[in-house]
């Protein structure tokens, strides 16, 4: 056994780790079942055989490079607690960028939102939260990433999103949307930092798109305007590089007002195009001879 403190002092045991302080903290706080404040107001608290040997496997297994969210299970993300497995993403503080985005373009009270390639459903439960009157349909193609997906909206009590299995736009219902919002696969398969960090342990279906990383982004691109109501936006985050590349690809799937965003670096990280008038009449005929539901 040993006490909270001695078990703080363990940051030699993660050397490959550039938050080993903070690592430990959550690992210890997760077996313990008490925040990180608890953990300083009581140093000497001395750990059961149980939950030291718990600890001691968690901390093997983070050594080991396994992420520290799919080791507690849980990740936080705009505020809100999500669970997490190893069929998701861990979901990034710099997505939030993506659900800042979203809410500047839509800020009226009701908007019809989609949200493609959910995973844990951390953007679409950002949205359904900060906007309760918003109606918000998430989609993604792994049932078990919609089975998480649906927990956390369960669990945050999001009555207001609706959670379907599909391959981007396959099962959508032929509506359309206010807004539609995505954070894609879109990192090559020759990316060296596949093979580093926290990346190695997640999903690959949900990192890495054909086309140099952009194939996911084009197909994405390419259905929108179908999905679209007359002005709405499409917001989709990438990989830093690709914006020059995403903006082509929203031009010339025929959207307007094509722009990128920066991230707090300064980087580019996020493309929005609008649906324009001239596809309203592709849109319209799709509606008519599409059965509904």
């Amino acid at each position: 056994m040993g006490s909270v403190r001695d078990n703080l002092r363990r940051t030699a045991e993660l050397p490959q780790s550039d938050s080993a302080r903070l690592d430990l903290e959550v690992l210890l706080g997760h077996i313990l079942g008490r925040g990180r404040s608890w953990l300083y107001a009581w140093p000497e608290y001395l750990l059961s055989d149980r939950e030291q040997d718990g600890f001691d496997s968690l901390l093997r297994r983070r050594a080991g490079g396994e992420p520290v969210a799919y080791l507690t299970g849980r990740r936080e993300f705009w505020s809100l607690p999500l669970e997490v497995n190893t069929s998701t993403l861990i979901p990034r503080p710099e997505t939030e960028l993506l659900v800042e985005v979203a809410l500047e373009l839509s800020p009226q009270a009701q908007c019809r939102a989609l949200d493609l390639g959910t995973g844990s459903g951390a953007i679409a439960l950002a949205l359904a939260h900060e906007r309760p009157g918003w109606q918000i349909l998430a989609v993604d193609k792994s049932a078990s990433a919609v089975a998480v997906a649906e927990r956390n909206r369960d669990a945050l009590g999001c009555g207001n999103l609706v959670l379907v299995q599909s391959d981007w736009f396959a099962r959508v219902p032929p509506e359309t949307f206010d807004l539609i919002v995505s954070n894609p696969p879109y990192i090559d398969a020759a990316d060296p930092h596949l093979r580093r960090g926290d990346l190695r342990f997640e999903p690959r279906s949900a990192l890495i798109a054909a086309r140099r990383g952009l194939a996911d982004i084009e197909s994405i691109a390419a259905g929108a305007p179908e999905f679209l109501a007359l002005a709405g936006w499409l917001v989709v985050e990438h990989g830093w590089q690709q914006a020059p590349a995403v903006r082509d690809i929203f031009t010339g799937a025929g959207l307007g007002e094509v722009s990128s965003r920066r991230d707090y670096g300064g980087r580019e990280r996020l493309t929005i195009g609008r649906r324009v008038a001239q596809s309203t009449e592709r849109v319209h005929a799709r509606s008519r001879t599409s059965p509904s539901g």
